[in-house]
């Protein structure tokens, strides 16, 4: 089959880092998605941008996806300079929620898919991990499930977790924008070793807890210092529901990833649902923020691929219409 009469659809989910103590290295793939359609093009690269969280990214062969596609095929050795691509995604863009992890594992697993997948998951987890610059994120996204991960700058290592499906996850996105670089700014230097120690001893707990299905014990293990105390000035009303969802019904609640979404876990059957969410949503409009409040559930799978070859795949329907039925807005 020749590869201009290919198109994949890879679909990835969202994630959060972090999870409270595990700085850098405790990814959870979540259930919000990103989707790419990517076919070889034999009359120059065209990029279709869907929706209000891709406006105003580049649509020539300077966008991202492009890009990392490009990467793949150099990997591989294989030569196509000329794409077809749509993406459409419903993560917000520098909230937290892995936004470019969950773009560079999409355009690595639907490029992969579109030369018959010579690189395996675990080269796609290093690449993405040396274009993201740590392995939590864009780890949850490749494997699903929780991730625990370690990168040396040299090789990403990871440890994949099946999330208990008892588990719910309520996040409170605030309508601004936060870079990490700027959360990442706010950071000290240095720490003091009793604050090392007190998250190493949650991050261990809190993996523990996770692989155990000892929910009991997440409260404690979510706990942090090394971070979420240094960030807490850049999202008013953070320490609040930090300190206060636990007495609503939550399991733990962290900060996600950089921010400025924040994540609140609970047991599925838990009837505490709406007083969490009015408590997450209420005490961040006491501070002037207007936030969205999404129910998600830990995603279990990573990538998710469809190849469609031949005369079948000419025949395929635009994009939006082909996920329409699985989209948010």
């Amino acid at each position: 089959m020749k590869l201009t009469e290919r198109r994949v659809l890879a679909k990835v989910p969202a994630s959060t880092a972090n999870l409270g103590p595990g700085f850098d290295t405790l990814g959870m793939a979540l259930s919000l998605y990103a989707w790419i359609e990517m076919g070889v093009s034999e009359t120059g690269t065209a990029i279709e941008l869907h929706g209000r969280n891709l406006r105003g990214l580049p649509t020539d062969k300077n966008n991202l996806i492009y890009k990392v596609a490009q990467l793949v095929f150099n990997e591989a050795e294989v030569d196509i300079p000329e794409l077809h691509i749509a993406m459409y995604s419903d993560i917000p863009l520098t909230r937290g929620l892995g936004s470019s992890a969950s773009a560079i594992v999409c355009a690595l697993a639907a490029a992969n898919a579109l030369i018959g997948s010579p690189l395996d998951d675990d080269r796609l987890f290093q690449i993405a991990t040396r274009l993201e610059g740590h392995p939590d994120n864009v780890g949850a996204s490749v494997f699903g499930g929780i991730v625990v991960a370690s990168w040396d700058g040299n090789r990403a290592s990871h440890i994949r977790l099946e999330p208990s499906p008892d588990l719910d996850v309520l996040v409170a996105i605030p309508d601004f924008q936060l870079s990490t670089e700027k959360a990442r700014h706010a950071l000290p230097d240095r720490f003091p070793m009793a604050d090392v120690v007190f998250n190493v001893s949650r991050s261990s707990l809190l993996v523990a807890a996770l692989a155990t299905g000892n929910h009991g014990m997440i409260r404690t293990a979510m706990q942090d210092r090394m971070h979420q105390p240094y960030r807490a000035a850049l999202i008013p009303g953070m320490a609040g529901i930090l300190d206060g969802a636990a007495e609503r019904g939550a399991l733990g609640a962290a900060l996600s990833g950089a921010g400025p979404t924040l994540l609140a876990l609970i047991e599925s059957g838990s009837p505490r649902k709406q007083e969490l969410e009015r408590f997450l949503l209420q005490t961040l409009a006491a501070e002037g923020i207007t936030a969205e409040a999404l129910w998600l559930k830990p995603a279990a799978a990573g990538p998710e691929l469809t190849v469609t070859d031949g005369g079948a795949a000419a025949e395929l329907a635009p994009l939006m219409e082909r996920i329409k039925g699985e989209v948010r807005v």
